[in-house]
């Protein structure tokens, strides 16, 4: 059985933060819709793909999902199980944001099938969360965590944003002091990305926000990397902690180089060396649907030269490149012509070996992204 994981988009929500660059509505005109277009492109890729191929989790992300009432999220699980081999205990994550579930919604939630939730607190800095303009104040990140937890949610996820404008060490240590008392099982821990088209990004052109260092970014990142760690949390990946035994399935199949499809606007599916992807426009997602079953606006087939880089990028920015692996799929052509650049690594501290592995130190970790262009 081929292992696959599930993306699903929800792309409703009731407010778009300066910095998000994921494609969401502030309307919910095309809710009942939209869901009928979801359960199609469902069925019918389940039609192409459920035979021989094991789904072992389940992701909802958005826009918010948590937004959506819990009948309309019951009926997109129910319809992945009956038309997939969905594994026993598959992984069902959905995000959620503070201020917009009580108690009794998680446990509604709970009751629909997730048993993993994802919570983009992003800061317990009450001037923090004014600056990234979210709905939610310190006070209801906390108070959401705990509900999660009194729910009935023991794998709880939230994320967080590092090097905002103006933060001090100080101030991102106080973060995740917060963090680490909460019952969370999984921390990620993004640096403030300058996305395109963003009210940010605007807002920086116009001069009217300044962006700290990337010397002040990637000090915040390796005492994250510290204390984090310090704390019994596990890195496994350049921006997620988790506690043993809690690191995210779905994550982990993006970052093994796994098969996944997605479903609804802006998602991506990746299959036998195949990509494509989804309009963003719900309505022309619908549209699509409607005449095609799928939603799709354009596809790739990757190259071996493609697929070998996007491996061993995907390797190196995860738990560590397996050099035994590599060679059994893709020979040892990369080895050889990286052998000098990987001896300079090392040298330098920016990798470490264990065993049959390639890993980033945290000194690499914090220059990843400029590391990996270094190899050939």
């Amino acid at each position: 059985m081929k292992e696959t994981a599930i993306y699903i988009h929800i792309p409703f929500c009731d407010h778009k933060c300066i910095y998000c660059d994921f494609y969401s509505i502030i309307s919910y005109e095309n809710i009942r819709s939209y869901f009928q277009s979801l359960k199609k492109e469902i069925n019918f890729y389940a039609e192409k793909f459920s035979s021989g191929r094991e789904i072992i989790s389940i992701f909802l992300g958005g826009g918010t999902p948590s937004f959506m009432e819990p009948e309309y999220i019951g009926e997109i699980i129910n319809e992945v199980k009956s038309s997939f081999n969905v594994r026993e205990n598959a992984e069902v994550t959905m995000e959620t944001n503070p201020g917009t579930v009580s108690r009794a919604k998680l446990e509604s939630f709970i009751s629909t099938g997730i048993n993993r939730i994802s919570i983009g607190i992003q800061s317990f800095d009450d001037k923090e969360l004014k600056f990234l303009t979210r709905i939610h104040d310190s006070a209801a990140a906390v108070e959401t965590v705990l509900k999660a937890k009194e729910a009935g949610f023991n794998n709880i996820s939230i994320d967080l944003i590092f090097n905002l404008p103006g933060q001090t060490k100080k101030i991102w240590r106080s973060n995740l002091e917060q963090a680490v008392a909460l019952p969370v099982k999984h921390i990620s821990a993004y640096s403030l990305i300058l996305e395109p088209g963003t009210i940010l990004n605007k807002m920086v052109i116009d001069g009217k926000v300044k962006l700290e260092s990337d010397d002040h970014d990637a000090d915040l990142y390796e005492f994250t990397i510290d204390f984090l760690c310090g704390k019994g949390f596990e890195q496994y990946e350049v921006s997620n902690f988790a506690m043993p035994g809690y690191e995210s399935v779905h994550n982990n199949a993006y970052w093994r180089y796994r098969d996944y499809l997605g479903f609804g606007t802006s998602a991506h599916s990746f299959i036998d060396g195949i990509r494509w992807w989804n309009f963003s426009s719900v309505k022309f997602y619908n549209e699509a649907v409607i005449r095609n079953q799928n939603g799709v606006a354009g596809k790739e087939r990757l190259t071996n030269e493609q697929k070998l880089n996007e491996y061993v990028m995907l390797a190196l920015r995860s738990k560590g490149l397996d050099i035994n692996k590599l060679e059994s799929v893709f020979g040892n052509e990369w080895i050889n012509k990286n052998q000098a650049n990987i001896n300079f690594l090392f040298q330098n501290d920016y990798i470490k070996f264990d065993n049959t592995l390639i890993k980033f130190t945290p000194k690499g970790y914090a220059l990843c992204d400029e590391l990996l262009l270094r190899f050939r």
